[in-house]
């Protein structure tokens, strides 16, 4: 035999299928028809014996069959006038007794992916939708689906769409799920299969008649359809009843989404299909499929936005595994976080602290990120904890545990105190990125806890051996910063309830020097903060600018749902509506939505930062009232106010000085955000 790659080894393979002899043997013929097969899957270009192997499948040996079917699939695009010439055979197998050689033979002749096959494949095709056999009739289902494609611009035929629909009672199940997804593929221009009353009932009455994978398929599809009566809809929850605590988790959770998706305006029957599906959502979690793993546990993410407390009490069934994955166990972290409560928190916060001695740094990293999330509710015991860590001296672990701090500061002002006596008996020599921590020591002294929290990055220009060699080279013109920063302080350290009305103001880097102007890009998020704060201390500790006013307090208090505003936002009448006469800011929206926050203005919404129009929907609580409202720019009913931002606002009760109030302080947060953006 010649050697492989040769076009000798064509060339042989030719005499041999064409030689009378070997024809004559069967077992021989098949064998070479083996060897054309494995040389062509290994890359041999075999296309000269087309027209021999288009003679070996006159034969009613199927394996051959299969063989030579998959060799002309291969070359017929390459070879489209000698593959025209197979058509007539593969026409004629199509009428063969047997079954198997009918189905073979139509779903080869669907993959021959030539234009102008359309007008060879639609006869045999619509004879297939009629066999007797089922296999046939599977075959071609999913040939009108390939028919289509070939040519998609063509108008769709109403009689294969009508044999299709009437295909969906067929006996067999495949073939009905064969039909929902050529129906899908056929109609999708106009908004893919249509499922109303008898369909959804058959389907659903069939569905003990489908394997796993079909059921999930079929219950995607029944999500289309909406009963009309309470009646029909608890008959249609009955009969899916059983499949919420199938062996199957695809099935389970397909079920579930269905059960919440038909009964939205019935919470109990939600609630108790989410519990009678946590049991296989937690076998999911525990299986041996890394990718099931993780679907399980997303899914169990999901779930818990509605029912926080579904899973606590198997909270370890969380706890990261040696072995697993990184990415499963980000998503376990995220889950424990979620699952804290009085009764399991010490043995969460003690498994997350063995993570964050991983030789991963980023899962470290996000174990010491997820302790400080629990610490908004648990300070005291989460403190002790990252304290431990800050001794250990390890660069990447002590920077998540001051970037902790920073975050648990700054969303939890009660435990600032907290935080500096752990800094400062804690830190040694501190890097540039703690500074900011090591100076709390310097002005708790001083000033209460809250000013103690608005000072926090205030006061760390007070390292004068960090600082000098950059205010050295300042411009006069741009040291009036530092000097109100410097009043602000003092204000507070002394008790001096001075109001005043401070402008925000920054430092142009252009009229640096150099060397200045590099040491002051290293202290950039640092100078912001302190300008941000000096202007919150001004409007928040200090009140109003407008000393004829009475103070006005703004609070959190218990979140409201997008619902609840969105029911108030359209109950309510505008009664302020003002233009802040500047754009919006240009921060990241978590920045915008903390410093929001900090002034005790919630975020509920807001459109992404390039949107136009943009908007913002916030509220917050001031002496006995809640403010809602809405901030727009780009208003295409309003020429001329593309950079304009617009608040309007709405109130209950009533109260016109806590609205001018509100006002006030947010028109000073967007500006100071400004300031940093520009």
């Amino acid at each position: 035999m010649p050697s492989f790659g040769s076009e000798e080894t064509v060339k042989e393979l030719k005499r041999a299928l064409s030689n009378p002899n070997v024809q004559a043997d069967r077992l021989r013929y098949k064998n070479y028809i083996t060897k054309v097969i494995r040389y062509m899957t290994q890359g041999l270009d075999v296309s000269a014996l087309f027209m021999d192997m288009v003679k070996a499948s006159a034969t009613v040996d199927i394996v051959q069959k299969k063989l030579v079917y998959l060799y002309m699939c291969t070359y017929a695009s390459d070879k489209p006038d000698l593959a025209l010439l197979a058509i007539n055979t593969l026409r004629k197998d199509c009428a063969d007794p047997n079954p198997m050689v009918r189905g073979l033979a139509l779903r080869n002749m669907c993959n021959f992916r030539m234009p102008g096959m359309t007008e060879y494949i639609e006869q045999p095709i619509v004879a297939g939708l009629r066999d007797k056999a089922s296999y046939v009739r599977r075959v071609a289902v999913l040939g009108c689906a390939k028919m289509h494609s070939l040519q998609p611009n063509t108008e769709i035929d109403g009689i294969i769409v009508n044999e299709l629909y009437a295909l969906l009672r067929d006996p067999d199940p495949v073939v009905v799920v064969n039909c929902l997804r050529a129906l899908e593929e056929i109609l999708k221009d106009e908004g893919g299969v249509v499922i109303n009353k008898p369909i959804a009932h058959h389907l659903l009455n069939r569905m003990n008649d489908l394997d796993s994978w079909a059921q999930s398929e079929v219950l995607t599809f029944l999500l289309r359809y909406r009963p009309r009566s309470d009646d029909e809809l608890f008959n249609v929850l009955s009969l899916l009843d059983a499949f919420l605590q199938s062996a199957h988790a695809h099935v389970a959770v397909a079920t579930l989404r269905l059960f919440l998706h038909l009964a939205s305006a019935h919470p109990a029957v939600q609630a108790d299909a989410l519990l009678r599906t946590s049991a296989p959502l937690l076998a999911t979690c525990g299986a041996a499929s890394r990718e099931l793993r993780f679907a399980g546990l997303c899914h169990v993410q999901q779930v818990m936005r509605s029912q926080p407390g579904l899973f606590g009490t198997h909270y370890k069934r969380f706890f990261c595994g040696y072995s697993e994955p990184t990415y499963i166990k980000f998503r376990k972290m995220e889950i424990l976080v979620e699952l804290v409560n009085d009764e399991n928190v010490a043995l969460v916060l003690e498994e997350l602290r063995s993570y964050c001695t991983d030789v991963s740094p980023e899962l470290a990293q996000a174990a010491i990120a997820a302790i400080g999330r629990i610490a908004l509710t648990y300070s005291e015991k989460c403190l002790d904890i990252l304290t431990g860590l800050l001794a250990l001296k390890q660069d990447h672990i002590t920077s998540a545990v001051i970037q902790t701090f920073r975050d648990l500061v700054w969303f939890c002002p009660q435990s600032t105190a907290a935080v500096c006596q752990t800094v400062e008996a804690c830190v040694d020599s501190p890097q540039d990125s703690e500074i900011c921590f090591v100076e709390i020591k310097k002005i708790r002294p001083f000033v209460s806890e809250q000013a103690s929290q608005l000072l926090v990055q205030t006061l760390v220009l007070s390292r004068l051996d960090y600082c000098n060699a950059l205010l050295a080279g300042l411009p006069a013109s741009s040291i009036k910063p530092l000097q109100l920063i410097q009043n602000a302080a003092a204000i507070l350290i002394f008790n001096k309830p001075k109001r005043m009305h401070v402008t925000p103001l920054f430092i142009d880097l252009h009229c640096l020097p150099i060397a200045a102007r590099i040491k002051f890009k290293e202290m950039k998020d640092c100078l912001f903060y302190l300008i941000f704060n000096l202007i919150l201390v001004n409007y928040v500790t200090l009140s109003s600018p407008n000393d004829t006013e009475e103070e006005i307090s703004l609070s959190l208090g218990p979140p409201l749902s997008h619902e609840t505003f969105e029911k108030m936002w359209l109950d309510l009448e505008i009664l302020h509506r003002q233009t802040l006469g500047s754009p919006r800011p240009r921060t990241a929206p978590d920045t915008l939505q903390a410093a929001l926050q900090l002034v005790k203005i919630q975020t509920l919404a807001f459109t992404p930062r390039d949107t136009v129009p943009w908007k913002a929907y916030i509220y917050t609580r001031s002496t006995g009232t809640l403010i809602l409202a809405e901030l727009l720019q780009g208003d295409p009913q309003a020429p001329g106010s593309d950079e304009s931002l617009v608040v309007s606002v709405k109130q209950q009760p009533v109260n016109q000085h806590a609205i001018r109030g509100f006002a006030s302080i947010l028109k000073s947060v967007l500006q100071t955000l400004n300031v940093d953006s520009s």
